[in-house]
Order: structure tokens, then C-alpha cells, then sequence
């Protein structure tokens, strides 16, 4: 049994009719009377009873059409969604930390879908830490994620997109209030508020203070940025933390990091050796070529 011989029952049993299906069919009549034939000692039943050039369903015939025509609908389904993917169309599932879902992703994902004409593609839109991003990344979950470098994450390309200025914020009336850029040594005599072990930003302020070789008093450790913004303003510490627009309208002073010299730089992961569909393929290949011809990196 195979593909042709259920399609060509289908039609000959919606025309009733050998030389009507036939001709529909694009095939000779003895063609079809054979597959039909041969289909009908392979399932040990008849399908069909001859009247003259008609011909009509048996019973059997019958309860056989039903399953035949929605196994076809099926397959007629799942090969127009294939072609629709084919031709780049489909849904992109993009995760991305917070601070980019301001400016940067919506704005990246209307200029990609401004190039792709009448092509239907959607974005699934999710936001998360980076290392959870990356778990959900190498799941199966993402096609692709924006976020912090992961250097253990050897099974994932990472390509630089953004970056975003690290600053250090204390609370107004604050000992080191009033300057405009400080030495980082000079934050080590009062407690931080510091990022959790498993956030990305963990890693990248821990290097920072590496760099002077030393660490700071840990107070609180919490997972997101505006939190610790927050902690910072009511006086529980200071901290080291990427500059966000929400930062000058909140009750503390911002402070430009003069040493060492660091910046947070966002990248576009992907997992190796994991064919993306085309619609998500043409993304990448998007941001990667328009990256790829603007060296400077993107300012948040």
C-alpha cells in the first residue's frame, strides 16, 4: 500500500466513476483499475462494486473512505505547513534578559520583520536571567537567546551584539555622593549589594573587582538589577551594577567606574551543531550581517 493508491481511492470514490477519476487523476484508466486492484488484495476486502462505467462504494469501501480521508487531510496539513516554513515563514522563539527588551529587541525584530515583505513570521517573546535562558537554550525551548557570555557554556556561539556601561550607585547623601567617577578600590570600605551566584551579571562585576584584586563586603545578594536599584536608594548598600534609564529618577547618585575600565557586553547565543528552522535562520543570518558591517557595538 502507498501514498498514490489511497489517493487514488479517494478520488474514485468521490467521483464513482473509473474513467472521470482517471482523467482527474492525470493517469490511464488501466492504471488506476490496477491500483485500485492491487490495494484491494492487499487489505483482503472490495472496495468497489462495478455498475457499468460507475462504480460504487462497498460497506466496507465505506468505513475504509473515512480513515483514508483523514489520514490525507493530515497529510495535506503537515505538507502545507512545511512549505510555509520552507519559504521562511513561521514562529521565532527569542529569549532575551530583561534590560534588552526595552529598545533593543523590539526594535531588532521590527526592522528584521520590515525586510521579510508579505513573508508571515511571529516572535515568542520570553525574558529570564541569563543562565536560565541558556538551560532553556540548550532544551530545545529557545531558538536563540540574547544575554551574558557564558564561557563554560562550550556547546553554544555567542556573538557580540550590545554592550551596556557598568556604573556604581549609592544612596544620596552617600560618603562617595557627589563624585563623578571613582576608583573602584574606593567602594571596598562600605557593604555591596551584589547579583546572585547564578546571574550573569555575577560573573562579570566579580571579574571587575578581580581586576584591582580585590572583593567586596557582601550584604545582600539579589537576582535582579532594579531590585538591588531599589535596596541601593533606601540606603541597605551600594553596588555595581549595568547603567539602566531608570537609575536617574531613583534616589541615588550614579557614579562612573574610572578603575578598571569595563564594560557588559551582550551577545546573540545559539547551540552549535542545531539546525534552526528558516524563518529563525534568517533572523540570525539578519543580526549577525547587520552586526557583522557594524563594528561598534550597539549602545544601551
Amino acid at each position: 500500500m502507498n501514498l498514490y493508491q489511497l489517493r487514488y481511492f479517494s478520488v474514485l470514490a468521490g467521483t464513482q466513476h473509473y474513467g472521470k477519476a482517471a482523467e482527474k487523476l492525470c493517469i490511464a484508466q488501466p492504471s488506476l483499475s490496477h491500483a485500485i486492484s492491487q490495494l484491494e488484495q492487499e487489505l483482503g476486502v472490495q472496495l468497489f462494486e462495478r455498475k457499468g462505467r460507475s462504480s460504487s462504494l462497498t460497506s466496507a469501501g465505506e468505513q475504509f473512505l473515512t480513515y483514508v480521508n483523514k489520514s490525507l487531510a493530515i497529510l495535506d496539513n503537515g505538507i502545507s505547513a512545511m512549505e510555509h516554513i520552507s519559504r521562511g515563514e513561521g514562529c521565532i522563539r527569542l529569549g532575551f534578559i530583561r534590560p534588552l527588551g526595552t529598545q533593543f529587541i523590539p526594535g531588532l525584530a521590527a526592522d528584521f520583520l520590515k525586510t521579510q515583505n508579505s513573508v508571515d513570521i511571529c516572535f515568542e517573546f520570553h525574558t529570564d536571567s541569563s543562565q536560565p535562558l541558556l538551560s532553556a537554550l540548550r532544551e530545545g525551548i529557545y531558538d536563540m537567546v540574547f544575554c551574558t557570555r557564558m564561557d563554560q557554556e562550550t556547546s553554544i556561539d555567542f556573538f557580540p551584539v550590545a554592550h551596556q556601561d557598568l556604573v556604581l550607585i549609592v544612596p544620596k547623601g552617600h560618603p562617595l555622593s557627589g563624585l563623578d567617577s571613582v576608583d573602584l578600590s574606593a567602594s571596598l570600605a562600605y557593604p555591596h549589594i551584589c547579583f546572585t551566584p547564578d546571574s550573569g551579571l555575577r560573573s562579570v562585576v566579580d571579574q571587575l573587582f578581580q581586576k584591582i584584586g580585590q572583593s567586596p563586603e557582601i550584604a545582600y545578594e539579589i537576582q535582579e538589577d532594579q531590585v538591588i536599584a531599589g535596596l541601593v536608594a533606601q540606603n541597605f548598600g551600594i553596588a555595581v551594577v549595568p547603567y539602566m534609564d531608570e537609575l536617574p529618577r531613583m534616589n541615588l547618585d550614579i557614579i562612573q567606574i574610572s578603575r578598571p575600565l569595563w564594560e557588559r557586553n551582550f551577545y546573540l547565543a545559539t547551540l552549535k551543531n542545531r539546525l534552526l528552522s528558516p524563518a529563525a535562520q534568517n533572523f540570525h543570518d539578519y543580526v549577525v550581517e547587520h552586526y557583522a558591517s557594524n563594528p561598534a557595538l550597539t549602545d544601551l
